[in-house]
């Protein structure tokens, strides 16, 4: 890995806020951002990026590469869950391996919203449509973990119990927002779009820094009952995304040459979702400890991918 290049992402304002989070709650500091406001910026930033992806794919020409980016995209988050959910299986029980491998194989925004601000950081260009490619992710993963939980599970469900938890992943409001800005970026001519462009893209880089400060008191505050559950949830977290972001890595090659697009390959095989899994497993898999995946997502896969991860998967893409 490039050292310079890890240096550089290390000391990126919007990473230094993240460990300033964590820091204050290290110290016991009163510091927090009011509930409204994160979950403001969390709106502002999946809008963001979506309009933005909207208006790149509206320049870009809709051919087979998409296509297959799109087909790579679903098949990452149908396959992940399946091998996570019985590696998990050895040690924890059929709703917690349900609940983490849904996790595991579903995606986190905000760290495909930070690959994009470090690629931009590295001047490196990406395709639009790989918001698109994101969005299609979410819901796949969640389908599965209840699906594995229903056949492994004590207590079968029939298959048309699965359809509320199915839909609540479709409408997801995260879901939702991400493929409606997409949509709507991608219809927006280039002067309606500039019209809001102080909003969509002069701002961006420093709620990014504000939200990744909540994100950091957040999983401060997670880490300490994490840590009870012992080895092997830690080794799993850090592992399987180092797996997943190494081999994607590797094989996307056969998908796209551009780099920009296989570091977001990548960086989305190895997240781990902590916003709309919890979600739907809390209807889905209400016996599912939350206290083991939230953490696990947020306060260890989160902070790797974005410190370690990405400069690694980056070197290892331009490597091969």
């Amino acid at each position: 890995m490039d050292l310079q290049l890890l240096i550089d992402n290390l000391t990126n304002p919007a990473l230094l806020f993240f460990f300033l989070g964590l820091f204050a709650v290290k110290v016991k500091s009163d510091l927090e951002i009011p509930e409204t406001s994160s979950k403001f910026i969390s709106l502002y930033l999946l809008f963001s990026i979506g309009f933005k992806g909207g208006q790149e794919l509206s320049h870009s020409a809709l051919d087979l590469e998409i296509l297959w980016a799109l087909l790579f995209g679903v098949a990452l988050a149908l396959v992940v869950p399946v091998y996570a959910f019985f590696v998990l299986r050895k040690k924890m029980s059929v709703q917690n391996s349900g609940a983490i491998a849904a996790a595991y194989g579903s995606v986190s925004a905000v760290t495909f919203v930070t690959a994009v601000s470090f690629l931009e950081l590295q001047q490196i260009e990406f395709g639009g449509h790989m918001v698109a490619v994101m969005a299609s992710m979410e819901a796949p993963s969640i389908i599965i973990g209840v699906l594995l939980m229903s056949w492994f599970g004590d207590q079968k469900r029939k298959g048309s119990d699965c359809l509320p938890f199915i839909k609540h992943a479709l409408t997801n409001g995260s879901v939702m927002l991400i493929l409606g800005s997409l949509l709507i970026g991608f219809l927006a001519s280039d002067a309606q779009a500039q019209g809001i462009e102080p909003f969509t893209t002069d701002i961006f880089k420093g709620f990014l820094a504000v939200f990744l400060l909540d994100m950091g008191i957040t999983s401060g505050r997670k880490l300490s009952s994490f840590m009870n559950h012992g080895w092997f949830a830690l080794l799993f977290a850090v592992i399987v995304p180092v797996i997943n972001g190494l081999i994607v890595a590797m094989i996307s090659g056969l998908i796209t040459e551009s780099i920009g697009d296989r570091l977001l390959f990548s960086i989305l095989a190895a997240s781990a979702s902590y916003i709309a899994v919890p979600a739907a497993m809390k209807l889905a898999a209400p016996e599912a400890n939350p206290s083991l995946y939230i953490p696990m997502a947020l306060a260890i896969t989160f902070p790797f991918n974005i410190t370690i991860g990405m400069p690694l998967y980056l070197s290892i893409i331009q490597l091969f």
